[in-house]
This record gives structure tokens, sequence and C-alpha cells, in this order.
């Protein structure tokens, strides 16, 4: 490998709410600890996947939701600073995490290394709306949305809007305390749309967003690291093949696709904005109008990111890493052609794709190689302890998430 990383800067998985199946926090443990870098991560218990990895020195039990006083939080990190003893590289995992390191930097930077973001800028690019306005701004295309302020503003959007339409909750940390729906909703008719506001407050914190038929569309995925003068030092872009729930929730299959023009528009943006660390875009090619169109961006590692590595081994992860322990980070070509899959919950979306009339027709026939989410031969006890907690309650939850992303259609 032509790089060494600095082995004496651990690095602390972050991570803030309910939610112990998380591979992306397993790849990120791998993929430094490969390296010979001290790995520690918050987890829910002692028994989730991530603290039974081999490459975790130590989990730091934090049972969180992401409902906490954000004083709380920083004293919480800063107590799990001091027991580390050393400094270490933040890898936050979800919006929360990324948004209270970047607003309480000051603070943190005492005890770990994080980059030198904005301080509101996470929080305005995790927030629907704020994204909505900052891709206005800077003309980059997204999909048409309305930000409803009482149940009226529902029923007028409903009136003339052209169905079916996306619903999504608005901001990073109030879909915790308040959600007003469970991750993104297609909804069908003006009845369903209607019967779904009603529990939905007088403020309702939801984004009605225009849909993309996916019979016209291709989603697309770009993940990044930038450094403090937004260049970009580690870049990729890949083709989602199948998501969970279908077409609005986690990849579940994707592949690595070199698309320079997407990668100019993601470079492009962030310079305009100036932001400081990683990225994983959500975008929809429109067929219609030819146009990429901005749906999410995270202000933070994708649970997917290893899906992405260079040919000099590096990922957004050891981009990071690299970088802020003040090593330079090699250039090369993605992988292209390689594959990513999440063992657990691809079966279910194949099943649901064959129904959708959804192709990528930029997708390779045949992978060049192929990364797993969960297993490893090298560190296979996250694998089985996946699978020993995921098999009944994981079961249920996946009924759930899809019965809750077709129940606003269901009234079409």
């Amino acid at each position: 490998m032509p790089f060494e990383p600095d082995r004496e800067v651990p690095g602390l998985i972050v991570k803030f709410g309910d939610y112990p199946l998380h591979h992306g926090g397993v790849g990120a443990i791998r993929s430094l600890g490969r390296l010979g870098v001290p790995m520690y991560a918050i987890t829910e218990d002692r028994y989730t996947p991530a603290a039974t990895s081999r490459y975790l020195e130590k989990a730091f039990v934090w049972p969180t939701t992401g409902t906490e006083e954000p004083e709380r939080l920083v004293a919480g990190l800063l107590r799990i600073g001091r027991r580390i003893g050393r400094p270490a590289v933040l890898v936050p995992t979800d919006e929360e995490a990324a948004v209270l390191i970047a607003e309480h930097r000051l603070e943190l930077g005492a005890r770990f290394l994080v980059p030198p973001v904005e301080r509101g800028l996470p929080r305005r690019l995790a927030s629907k709306q704020g994204l909505h306005e900052l891709c206005v701004e800077h003309g980059i295309p997204s999909p048409t949305a309305a930000f409803p302020q009482s149940y009226d503003d529902i029923v007028a959007f409903a009136d003339q809007a052209r169905f079916p339409v996306v619903a999504k909750n608005r901001e990073a940390f109030v879909r915790r305390t308040r959600p007003a729906v469970n991750g993104t909703t297609r909804i069908g008719t003006r009845e369903g749309l209607l019967a779904l506001a009603r529990d939905w407050g007088e403020q309702p914190a939801v984004i009605l967003q225009e849909y993309l038929p996916r019979e016209e569309a291709e989603d697309w995925i770009v993940h990044a690291y930038f450094d403090a003068d937004s260049t970009p030092l580690a870049m990729f872009t890949g083709v989602k093949v199948r998501s969970w729930p279908p077409h609005a929730g986690m990849t579940a299959n994707a592949y690595v696709v070199d698309n320079p023009e997407l990668a100019d528009l993601a470079a492009r943006f962030i310079k305009q904005i100036g932001f400081t660390g990683i990225i994983d875009l959500d975008l929809r090619f429109d067929r219609r109008d030819g146009l990429y169109k901005l749906l999410d961006f995270n202000p933070r590692m994708g649970a997917q990111f290893r899906l992405f590595e260079n040919e000099s081994g590096v990922d957004v992860v050891r981009a990071m890493h690299l970088d802020l322990t003040g090593r330079s980070v090699p250039e090369g070509e993605q992988r292209a052609g390689h594959r990513y899959i999440v063992e657990n919950i691809d079966l279910p979306a194949l099943l649901a794709y064959r129904r959708s009339g959804y192709t990528t027709p930029h997708a390779p026939g045949r992978a060049s190689g192929t990364e797993l989410a969960w297993f490893a031969g090298d560190d296979p006890l996250p694998f089985l302890t996946m699978l020993a907690r995921f098999v009944r309650p994981g079961a249920k939850h996946l009924y759930q998430l899809w019965r809750t992303n077709h129940r606003g259609a269901a009234a079409h």
C-alpha cells in the first residue's frame, strides 16, 4: 500500500440513536483497523456487530436517542476522549453526530481531530429545506419542493400538486424527536396526503417534493472527501441498483461507475459552498430532461462507503484520517465495476425491484469484484452478530418500513 497512516492517532466511530445494525460503522472500523490504526466506537450495548469486530480496541457503551441536549452529548464525547487518552479522529455515521461535531468543534478540538467545516453548514445541508435553498442559490438541479407551515398549506399544495409526491422529514434532530414520516415516503393521491398530514401537527416538519418517476430515472451516488480548501482528495461515483425500502431507503446493491460529469457537478457545488470533510450524495438522473437532481446531502460518511476505493487503497474514511493527521492522500482511479451488497436487505430489495419496472442501464453486466457489507473472512463476528440480532426483529422492521413507504401510495 503506497501510504503509511499515523498509527498513533486512533479513530472513534460516533453515532447518536438506536440503530445497532449499522454496517457503515463496521466498515469504518475495518477500513482503518486493517491499517493498524487503533479503533474505538460508541455502541448501544456490548453485543452490536461493531462491538464484536476484531479490529475494535474498545466499545464505549453509551445508549443515546439523538434527542439529548447538545451539551450532554458534547460532555459525553469529551469523557470518552479522556478515556482514550490521546487525540482521535472523529468519524460520524449519522447527521446528528456530524452536525453536533461541527457546531461544537472548538470544544471538541481539545480532544479530537475534525475537519474545519463552517459551523452551521452541516446542519443546513442535512436540512431538506436548507439543501433545497442552497441548490437554488447555486444552480444545482433538484426536485421542485414545498415547505408547508400548516395543514392549510398542505391542503393548498394538494389541490394543485401532481401526484405521486414524496414526503421527507425536514430537519436533522427533529426527525428523532417528532418524525412526520418514517423515512422517504411516496404518496399516491391527494386523499392519501391529507390523511397522513392529519398526524403531522400544527407545524408539519416535512418537505413535499416532486416525484421523479422510477421508469424515467436512475439513482446515482457520490462519495468524496474534501480538504480545508474544499479540494477533493478522494472522489468516487457509482450507480445504485437497489435500495430498501424500494427506491427510497438505504443502498442494498450498487456499482462503481465512472461519471466525470457527476464528479464535476459535486466538486463545483462543494467549492461554491465551502464544505470540508466527507460527503455522501444521492442524486437521481431524470431522463426526461437529462439532469442529475440532488436529492440528499449527507455531511458524513455513507453506510456504503466501502464500495469505493481507489487504486492506491484509499477510501473516504482513510482519506480523512490521512489528511487530518498531516499525511498526503495518494491519488488513483476508482475501482470501476466493483459491486457492493448489503446481505440482510438486498434479497427483499431484489424481490421488490423485479416488479417495479426500474432499470439501471449504467450498471455493469458483471462485477469486477464484490464488497460485502457484513461478511469478511478476516472479521467474521460482526456478520454472525448481525444475523443473530436481525432474523426476528429485523424481519419485522423491514416489513414495517415497507408498509410505511407504501401507506400513502395504497390510497391510489
